[in-house]
């Protein structure tokens, strides 16, 4: 068990930012909420799995929708409490735990405000080990958990509970309820116990997000390169150093999608990058080579202080890093990949492990 205080929330949504592979909602953001949550409230018991009796109730609490309308509307803890009620009512029993949908961005902060206001344990890990932009997307819907019934709030006062056949169908409904409510929702989604958790999450991202995040502000406070510190932490690859040429993105669906163009400096100097993405980043092409791609992580940084750069954040004139990082080996089954591969997103090419693309850059 370890107390996450003010401080530790810095460390926190930095190393957030970066698993968020540039989705996952403003950190920032989610960081300020529960700071304030924590002053108010207390410190969070971060809890390991092993800490909790197998039948206790787990809960994650997230936001969903576009991370363009998640910045214009400023995020509020409230309707969170609220979808967690309405859930609790539905399942006739209370959360033991609560913990973050995945261990990206505003998801894996917003969270702690939860925690501290209603004095419940935040449990060490996710359900993704990174950021996915559709609901179904998680080690759950592979270990055969649904993510409904779920509950859904927003800032207006309103909450209803979705009961759908399979974790599809509750993306799929979830998502058109998102657009009546504004374009971003409160959910309380994907309850299990501890021993269905065992074999549906990713153990220890939110202290590893932590670890990730205090490397770079140890990076920068002894004048390290800091974007070193970041692929040694993460194990990661460094893909391309460049210039932000272009960004195009539109809201459709629920979702943020567009692309980016990066011009080469350095090393990379004369050629350029393409990254895609739908709330998150899913491909990054040079030229015609594919250099990383769902589900492995991608990640944007800024070049001098390695300050993780969201989709939403990016434009014209940013130079920057673009990080491989590898996803956890759950994401690499062929069960995985028809959920999150390349494919699943629209594009016509197998996946192959970042790590196997740097062996032969």
């Amino acid at each position: 068990m370890m107390l996450i205080d003010v401080k530790d929330m810095e460390a926190i949504a930095i190393g957030s930012a970066i698993y968020g592979t540039g989705g996952g909602g403003d950190p920032y953001i989610g960081k300020l909420l529960a700071q304030n949550a924590i002053r108010r409230h207390g410190p969070v018991k971060l809890v390991g799995l092993d800490e909790l009796a197998d039948d206790d109730l787990i809960v994650p609490v997230a936001m969903a929708g576009a991370p363009t309308v998640l910045l214009e509307k400023l995020a509020d803890p409230q309707p969170l409490v609220a979808a967690l009620r309405s859930l609790e009512a539905v399942l006739g029993r209370k959360a033991a735990a609560v913990m973050s949908i995945e261990v990206g961005g505003l998801n894996s902060t917003i969270p702690f405000c939860t925690a501290s206001t209603l004095g419940l344990p935040l449990v060490d890990a996710d359900t993704m080990g990174r950021a996915f932009p559709e609901l179904q997307m998680t080690l759950a819907t592979l270990a055969g958990l649904s993510a409904s019934p779920l509950a859904m709030a927003d800032e207006q006062g309103n909450a209803l509970v979705v009961n759908a056949k399979d974790s599809h169908w509750s993306e799929r409904f979830v998502r058109s309820i998102i657009m009546d409510m504004g374009g971003a929702s409160y959910l309380a989604i994907h309850a299990m116990t501890v021993a269905q958790a065992r074999r549906a999450t990713v153990a220890g991202s939110i202290s590893q997000a932590r670890r990730t995040g205090q490397a770079l502000f140890d990076a920068r406070e002894r004048h390290f390169d800091p974007i070193a510190e970041l692929l040694r932490v993460t194990k990661g690859f460094a893909l391309f150093r460049g210039k932000v040429l272009d960004v195009q993105r539109l809201v459709d669906g629920g979702f943020s999608r567009g692309q980016a163009q990066i011009q080469g400096l350095d090393g990379d100097t004369g050629q350029s990058l393409t990254l895609l993405f739908q709330n998150e980043f899913l491909l990054a092409r040079r030229g015609d080579k594919v250099l990383c791609s769902t589900p492995d992580l991608i990640v944007l940084v800024d070049l001098e202080t390695g300050e993780p750069i969201t989709a939403e954040q990016t434009r014209y004139g940013l130079r920057v890093a673009v990080l491989g990082l590898p996803c956890v080996p759950a994401w690499r089954s062929a069960a995985a990949l028809d959920l999150v591969g390349p494919r699943r997103f629209g594009y016509a090419l197998d996946y192959r492990p970042v790590e196997q693309v740097m062996m032969d850059h």
